[in-house]
């Protein structure tokens, strides 16, 4: 397989049919790291908006369980992708998901911003430092794929175009972004992925590459020029260099492996342990007959 055969393929699908499809190749085969990396910027953001880091202050999930809380949302969102959104699979995902959530009182607003993070924070950060931009079909398919979580979830008017996405995001954080303190748990999450000598030098190094607003609401100092620079060459030189490896076979996914979990898991094992003792309610428009 040549380094470009899936986007070619790609090129050639129509989003609003295989956007499932374009969403495994996106993130298994093509940018496995890069998507992962987009993910965790986007729990970072969730911080700036002082509403949804109360809540996230209030439950102590990050802070007593930060590893578990992150590997739990990686792994919920590859159950519900792994056999398609509408296969049993996915839709039990959903209604798992939705157990957690429907604890908590949380505005739709904010159900809108956290789904505008997933889809449109990954997509810069490919754009930024993926071996290749994104395609047009490509961000399509992460925006249909945001649009069907919000329809499992039942969250209202989510936008189904990357343009929606990004419009949301951006008008969301102008008015919403403030400081608050409870990001230094998702960090301490990050730096324990790396050897302990490393982690002061890795913290800097994921500062360089926040935008000033972000790090502003996390009450983060904003990094010299030079670290700056440093951070994004790093990730550029990266980038050329994976553009020349072969692409990855259709027998080697780029899974991530799930530190929480290093003897497998199952559906109930994600989320807190007291989830599995709410009742399950049936998906928007399920017919439970």
């Amino acid at each position: 397989m040549g380094r470009y055969t899936r986007l070619r393929e790609i090129r050639r699908m129509d989003p609003e049919r295989d956007f499932e499809q374009i969403f495994r190749w996106l993130t298994q085969y093509e940018f496995p790291w890069d998507y992962a990396q987009g993910v965790s910027v986007a729990f970072l953001r969730d911080y700036g908006v002082p509403r949804i880091s109360q809540l996230l202050d209030r439950t102590q999930e990050f802070e007593r369980n930060g590893q578990k809380r992150y590997d739990d949302t990686v792994l919920l969102g590859h159950e519900m992708a792994a056999d398609g959104f509408d296969s049993a699979r996915g839709r039990a995902a959903a209604r798992h998901l939705n157990r957690i959530h429907g604890k908590y009182l949380i505005a739709d607003d904010d159900f809108r911003y956290v789904l505008a993070t997933t889809v449109v924070g990954p997509e810069r950060w490919i754009d930024r430092y993926g071996w290749r931009p994104l395609c047009a079909n490509e961000k399509a398919a992460l925006a249909l794929v945001g649009h069907k979580l919000a329809e499992l979830m039942g969250i209202p008017d989510a936008p189904r175009t990357m343009a929606g996405y990004e419009k949301l995001l951006d008008d969301y954080e102008a008015a919403m972004f403030a400081y608050h303190r409870v990001a230094n748990a998702t960090f301490r999450v990050m730096a324990s992925w790396y050897p302990a000598v490393l982690r002061p030098a890795v913290a800097r190094f994921s500062l360089a590459l926040l935008d000033e607003p972000l790090l502003r609401a996390l009450g983060f100092p904003v990094q010299p020029p030079w670290l700056r620079t440093l951070a994004h060459r790093a990730l550029r030189s990266r980038a050329t260099v994976v553009r020349l490896l072969p692409a990855r076979p259709d027998s080697r996914p780029g899974l991530s492996r799930p530190r929480s979990y290093p003897f497998g898991h199952t559906l109930d094992d994600l989320g807190p342990a007291w989830a599995q003792h709410r009742p399950l309610r049936p998906l928007p428009r399920e017919d439970t007959r």
